[in-house]
């Protein structure tokens, strides 16, 4: 989460860097860089899972080619949770509140967020995999539905876990 932090502080223009040394200024400067990186954090999540969707419907194209028309309903499982998984994070609420905004987040529920965005990164990793397990069993019938069950399983612990870390910031409006 550093990078994408320091990323968008480097790319302040001078005027916020001037209004930044106005007091009480500065904290409302350093919320709205955050809120700018938790956005870029979440824009990174959703493409990277947007492209392991294409890749697991590329996959499904292959396997109804290869006549596997009995494991598509898994495969559409987990496809399904991919897709709402990538549209969840992309659409998501921004994990810092801006100054005028109603929902305001601390700092320990900043933590949880970028805690969640961050094992969003681990969890593609896993999943990139398991797409690349059934993409070897393809040639092995009776190891396939074991693969697919693991993908639709990962596909839908990442739709569990944005779900959880929608509490975080349904917490912060209590």
């Amino acid at each position: 989460m550093s990078d994408f932090f320091g990323r968008v502080v480097g790319d302040q223009d001078p005027l916020k860097k001037l209004a930044s040394y106005i007091p009480g200024f500065g904290g409302y400067i350093e919320r709205e860089n955050r809120r700018a990186a938790d956005k870029l954090l979440r824009d990174t999540v959703s493409r990277r899972f947007e492209e392991l969707n294409k890749r697991l419907s590329a996959l499904q194209t292959e396997l109804i080619s290869q006549g596997g028309l009995e494991f598509m309903d898994e495969m559409e499982k987990a496809a399904l949770q991919l897709r709402t998984f990538s549209d969840k994070i992309r659409t998501a609420t921004y994990g810092y509140s801006g100054f005028f905004d109603a929902v305001k987040i601390n700092e320990e529920e900043l933590a949880k967020l970028y805690a969640f965005d961050n094992a969003f990164f681990e969890l593609g990793s896993q999943i990139n995999s398991a797409i690349d397990n059934v993409e070897q069993m393809l040639a092995n019938p009776e190891a396939l539905p074991a693969a697919i069950r693991h993908l639709s399983t990962l596909a839908r612990e990442a739709v569990t876990n944005f779900d959880r870390r929608y509490e975080v910031i349904n917490g912060a409006q209590q």
